[in-house]
């Protein structure tokens, strides 16, 4: 929308709330006529209706205005309404028509990962996942990605509960060395699969978190070993980080 066509008055509420919300200790009158070049009466009468509706309080020592309290209530409401699966399909999709592999989307559940979304790309790969289907966390990309951001106690009560069964000869088994790998994975983060969970499939994911910083699902992309070369996954591993910042940010995460 043009800023001509704005509503100015909504306009100018809109930019003191944000003016506001920059200065820890509040705003007093005065300062925010002077950095917004509006008058004082103005600018009180916007304050005023903010107050009244909760979305601007005043301090009764100071004087100053900072936000209310509404805010979170109205937050809360976003993140309440958030459909993870449906604010990461345009950023999977995205990965699917850049590499034509197959990109999983998947959610941790009492110790293991769940797949809520697939898409299949366009070259032919047959794969034991489905939407719904359940896998372990320690032979999978993603499951190391999402294990790697979970407390050591978390991990460890799930390797003790779930065991590290071979699914492959290339399946890590050993729980000192797959702690060690978890280490790296949350040093590097993103997360390998080669060939541990399915023969001649290598996988990469990257972890995905939520407004509060906490992992709660991970992307991936899966392709036969003969094309997920070592070298394409290096040129893979800035894109899938990218994608995952993207995604959490639409969960309201904020990198630090």
């Amino acid at each position: 929308m043009e800023r001509d066509n704005m509503v100015k008055s909504v306009s100018r509420a809109l930019d003191i709330i944000t003016l506001v919300s920059l200065k820890k200790g509040g705003l007093g009158v005065t300062e925010i006529s002077k950095q917004m070049d509006i008058n004082k009466s103005s600018v009180y009468r916007i304050l005023s209706t903010l107050v009244l509706y909760g979305y601007i309080e005043q301090d009764e020592e100071t004087g100053r205005y900072k936000l209310g309290y509404k805010f979170l209530e109205v937050s809360s409401k976003l993140l309440e309404s958030i459909d993870l699966r449906a604010e990461a399909k345009p950023y999977l999709q995205e990965l699917e028509d850049e590499t034509n592999e197959v990109v999983h989307l998947v959610v941790y559940d009492q110790g293991e990962v769940v797949y809520i979304e697939k898409l299949d790309g366009n070259e032919t790969l047959r794969m034991h996942s489905k939407v719904g289907k359940r896998a372990p966390m320690h032979c999978t990309s993603v499951g190391k990605a999402i294990l790697s951001y979970l407390p050591s106690n978390a991990v460890m009560e799930i390797l003790e509960r779930k065991g590290m069964p071979m699914h492959t000869n290339k399946t890590i088994t050993n729980k000192e060395d797959f702690l060690q790998e978890l280490m790296e994975v949350k040093q590097k983060g993103y997360a390998l699969d080669l060939e541990e969970n399915e023969h001649g499939i290598t996988c990469i994911a990257v972890p995905i978190f939520d407004h509060l910083g906490k992992v709660i699902a991970a992307i991936s992309i899966s392709g036969p070993t003969i094309r997920m070369t070592s070298e394409r996954l290096e040129l893979l591993k800035p894109r899938m980080q990218q994608i995952g910042l993207q995604i959490s940010a639409r969960l309201g995460y904020k990198a630090p």
